[in-house]
């Protein structure tokens, strides 16, 4: 778990170059479990976030880079959570990155190196399932082509969401 919370205060660097808005002197709140939570000042103001690494990447053999599982709070808004998967390449032009958790699946449109998801109304019923769920899985398509698939451990989910519900 050192390991686990070692690479995820380490990678927020890489974050933040995937994420010019994260560039601005983000600072670590806490760890839950498989996920660290940090925030940032905007110019909208205080923005507070999640955000894991992969336990698994496959296909094993290809150099997937840095890659991020995040949520973050959008400034100004009461527990509003914006989900967003970051790779360490960039996607397919025009692919799309899909999330299952248990049963549930969700579509995510991508750009560059970043996915979202596709349904801005699925936002709350992907946050959801995180909370309740025990692993996620992510796939998506490199801009080579090469079907990519990761798991992230959805362990302290709950916690870290719960501890940055009233940043402000």
């Amino acid at each position: 778990m050192r390991g686990l919370i070692a690479t995820i205060s380490g990678l927020v660097l890489a974050v933040a170059s995937a994420a010019p808005a994260l560039a601005q002197q983000a600072t670590k709140i806490g760890q839950h479990n498989a996920w660290g939570t940090y925030s940032y000042q905007s110019q909208a103001g205080k923005v507070c976030y999640v955000l894991t690494v992969p336990t698994d990447k496959q296909p094993p053999s290809l150099d997937h880079g840095d890659m991020f599982f995040f949520v973050s709070q959008r400034p100004g808004q009461q527990v509003s959570y914006e989900p967003q998967f970051i790779a360490g390449y960039n996607f397919q032009e025009g692919s799309k990155a899909t999330v299952t958790i248990d049963k549930k699946t969700f579509s995510m449109f991508t750009r560059g190196k970043s996915a979202w998801v596709e349904n801005a109304a699925e936002e709350p019923v992907l946050i959801a399932a995180m909370k309740t769920g025990t692993d996620m899985k992510v796939s998506a398509k490199s801009g080579r082509g090469n079907p990519t698939s990761y798991v992230f451990s959805l362990k302290g989910i709950s916690a870290a969401l719960a501890s940055i519900a009233k940043c402000k």
